[in-house]
Order: C-alpha cells, then sequence, then structure tokens
C-alpha cells in the first residue's frame, strides 16, 4: 500500500485541506508538508495522530476494502458489545436481525 496514496484518497474524499487535517490531528502544517511535498514515511506515531484526525482507526487505514469508520456512537456501541455475554449478544444480534426485515 502507498501511504501518501491512501493520505491523499481520505483527503480527497473529505474534501480536506492538508490545514484542515493538521488541526484535526494536532500536528503541525510542517509535519504534513514534509508527508506530502518531500515525500516522507510518517512515524507510527505521527499515523497514529493523522488516523485519529480523520477519526478511524490504523487498522482502517490500511483496510484494503471499504471503509466504516468508527464514529463515537459506533464506538460506544463497540464497548458495551464486548462486555456482553455470548447469550446477551445473541439476543441483541436476533433483535437486530429482526428490525432488518422490515
Amino acid at each position: 500500500m502507498d501511504i501518501h496514496q491512501r493520505l491523499r484518497q481520505l483527503l480527497n474524499e473529505r474534501g480536506w485541506t492538508e490545514y484542515r487535517l493538521s488541526k484535526n490531528c494536532g500536528l503541525s502544517e510542517s509535519t504534513l508538508a514534509n508527508i506530502f511535498r518531500r515525500n516522507t514515511t510518517p512515524s507510527i506515531t505521527t499515523l497514529e495522530a493523522i488516523c485519529k484526525g480523520f477519526g478511524i482507526a490504523l487498522s482502517q487505514f490500511f483496510a484494503e476494502n471499504e471503509m466504516v469508520e468508527l464514529t463515537p456512537e459506533l464506538e460506544d456501541l463497540f464497548n458495551k458489545w464486548v462486555t456482553l455475554t455470548p447469550e446477551q449478544k445473541k439476543a441483541v444480534y436476533n433483535m437486530i436481525a429482526a428490525f432488518n426485515r422490515y
């Protein structure tokens, strides 16, 4: 995967500028300029900050298929899901399946 191409893709999908990304992720404009214009590879720490600015997980950055953004609502739902027992998960899943039938 080309990291620079993926960064450009994410910017274009959102209609963002590098300036907007720098404000969202807390990195300086010069740091992002080095990545984009000098073709430097960001460190994992920098890439994590960029992903946080985009509102995605690092794993989503590297995903090859359709990306699902982890909104605060989805993150809350996921955090609650992982605490459920297998029986509770099955009940919730069945309820969601029933809603989708209608």
